[in-house]
């Protein structure tokens, strides 16, 4: 385990600033409206591919070094294959994870102030059934829920549809705020999101929704899921932990903030701090 003082001097890979990214008006107003959005086509075809095969390698890495890829407490049963720490098996995760169209969904929900809370690939192979009911910041955060505090960016490494296990969800549910307003008939309201290979899922942390079942003979089904969340929020995962010294070492300074890697911690904005109050 390191303890990282400060960003390492490495460069950071080129890409567009994050706000020369601009999302598409019909898909931001969906996800306000509806809770999640699809940005087709954001990786290229080799990329995609490139993507699948270092998952499939960290899936191998991972069982190799003892780490459960199966989670008897999120899924019925072993065809649905979960890899952790992706950002310490392979660089085109951390890629991933900071790409400028993922970063500036994130923006359009939480603001400017977030970090990287978690970042991890579900693989449905044929079997794979159903986990429960849920939104993943109802786990984390007491209800009520009346903003968003994260946003989960999901990466299609395959074609994505309802029958290889494509996450159902139900639209406008972000819009619940305790548990006694989750109707009794909620997964009967259930939908699939479908999209390309190389397309990003947008979904607000308070959207109700679930894996799929792959009733697939011979189909996998890839994703990726970038959970981001309000920097006040304490991360899913302990970074520097879960990071190597060496792959500290490699990332630059945009990332190392990202995941919380410095010194300080909630220290919030402290624009207001200078400002007095009127005179009587």
């Amino acid at each position: 385990m390191a303890t990282a003082l400060r960003p390492p001097a490495a460069a950071p890979a080129a890409s567009p600033p994050v706000d020369a990214v601009r999302i598409p008006e019909p898909a931001r107003q969906q996800l306000h409206d509806e809770g999640w959005c699809v940005i087709p086509d954001v990786i290229d075809p080799e990329t995609t591919s490139a993507a699948l095969t270092r998952l499939h390698a960290a899936a191998a890495r991972s069982e190799a070094q003892g780490i459960a890829t199966f989670m008897p407490v999120l899924d019925p049963n072993a065809s649905n294959v979960r890899v952790f720490y992706l950002l310490e098996h392979d660089a085109i995760f951390r890629d991933l994870i900071r790409h400028p169209a993922a970063l500036a969904l994130v923006r359009a929900v939480l603001g400017r102030q977030f970090l990287i809370s978690n970042f991890t690939a579900n693989i449905a192979r044929p079997g794979a059934r159903s986990m429960a009911l849920h939104s993943d910041q109802s786990i984390v955060v007491p209800e009520p829920w009346n903003a968003a505090w994260a946003i989960n960016v999901i990466w299609c490494l395959s074609d994505v549809r309802f029958e290889n296990g494509a996450t159902l969800f139900i639209p406008g549910s972000h819009r619940w705020r305790t548990h006694q307003d989750v109707p009794a008939d909620a997964k009967a309201r259930l939908r699939p999101f479908e999209a390309r290979a190389g397309s990003i899922v947008a979904m607000d942390g308070r959207l109700w929704h679930t894996s799929g079942a792959n009733i697939t003979a011979d189909e996998e089904r890839a994703l990726l899921f970038g959970y981001y969340s309000k920097a006040f929020l304490r991360p899913q995962v302990n970074w520097n932990a879960a990071l190597s010294p060496e792959t500290q070492a490699g990332i630059d300074g945009e990332l190392f903030d990202l995941l919380g890697l410095g010194v300080t911690a909630n220290t919030g904005e402290a624009k207001h701090i200078n400002q007095q109050e009127p005179r009587a």
